[in-house]
C-alpha cells in the first residue's frame, strides 16, 4: 500500500464539488507523473478510496478507467488484484510541457468562450442550434480521436458563430488551433471525452433555452475541468 507521506495524504484529501471527475483525473495522474504514486503501487480499495476522496464510486471507476486508458493505471481482477500504478508508466509523447507556459492561452480561452456563450445565448437561431447539436452528435464518434477533435473544434467555432460576431469567430479560430497544439501532449481516454461531449450537449440545451447565465457557468466548468485533465495527463 501507499506510504502516507504529507504529499501522498493531500492527494487522497476530498475533492472539490464541482469538478469531482476532472480534478481526480487531475489528482492521481499528477501524483503519478511526479512519482508520488510510485510505479507498482497499489491504490487504496475502491470503496476506501471513494470516501477519503468524497466521491461517488461511480466517479471514481470513471476517474480510474480513464487513468487506464491513458497508461497511467492497470486494473488487475481477482484475489490480491485491485488498482495499481503502471510500471513503467505511460512514456512521454512529447517533451514536458509546463501549463504556467500556457496561462495566457488558457486565460484567453476563458475570456473568449465565456463571452461567446453569453451572447449565443441572447442570439443563437435554430440554424445555428442545429448545427451545434450535429457538432454533440458528431462527437459521439470517440473511437477515432482525429473525427472527435475535429467535432469539437467545430463546436467551440459554432459558439463563437452562433454569438453573431465575426470577430469573436476570429479569436476563437486563434485559441482552438493554439489549444490543439497543447492537447496534442496527452492521451485521450475515451472516459474523458464522453464527459466533455456530455457538457456539450448540456450547454446547447441552455442555449436552446437563451439561458445564459447557466451557460456561461457550465462553460467555465467545462474549460476548467479541460485544464485540470490537461494537468493530469501532461507527459
Amino acid at each position: 500500500m501507499l506510504g502516507a507521506t504529507p504529499a501522498v495524504a493531500a492527494v487522497f484529501e476530498p475533492v472539490q464539488a464541482v469538478s469531482t471527475f476532472e480534478e481526480t483525473v487531475e489528482r492521481l495522474g499528477t501524483a503519478i507523473r511526479l512519482g508520488l504514486l510510485a510505479p507498482g503501487a497499489q491504490l487504496p480499495p475502491e470503496r476506501d478510496l471513494a470516501e477519503q476522496l468524497g466521491i461517488s464510486r461511480s466517479t471514481l471507476r470513471q476517474a480510474l478507467t480513464a487513468l487506464i486508458q491513458s497508461g497511467h493505471l492497470l486494473a488487475v481482477r481477482g484475489r490480491g488484484g485491485g488498482w495499481f500504478v503502471a510500471d513503467p508508466p505511460p512514456p512521454a509523447v512529447a517533451d514536458a510541457v509546463e501549463l504556467s507556459e500556457w496561462r495566457e492561452l488558457l486565460d484567453y480561452r476563458i475570456a473568449i468562450e465565456v463571452g461567446a456563450v453569453v451572447l449565443a445565448a441572447e442570439r443563437a437561431g435554430p440554424p445555428e442550434l442545429a448545427r451545434l447539436w450535429g457538432h454533440v452528435e458528431a462527437m459521439h464518434e470517440m473511437a477515432d480521436f482525429g473525427v472527435f477533435r475535429q467535432a469539437d473544434v467545430f463546436f467551440h467555432l459554432g459558439l463563437a458563430e452562433a454569438a453573431g460576431s465575426s470577430r469573436l469567430v476570429a479569436a476563437m479560430t486563434e485559441v482552438q488551433g493554439a489549444m490543439s497544439e497543447l492537447i496534442g501532449h496527452i492521451a485521450h481516454p475515451p472516459e474523458v471525452l464522453e464527459r466533455s461531449n456530455a457538457q456539450h450537449a448540456k450547454l446547447v440545451a441552455l442555449l436552446e433555452r437563451g439561458d445564459g447565465g447557466r451557460a456561461a457557468k457550465l462553460i467555465r466548468e467545462h474549460l476548467d475541468g479541460t485544464e485540470k485533465v490537461l494537468a493530469g495527463l501532461m507527459p
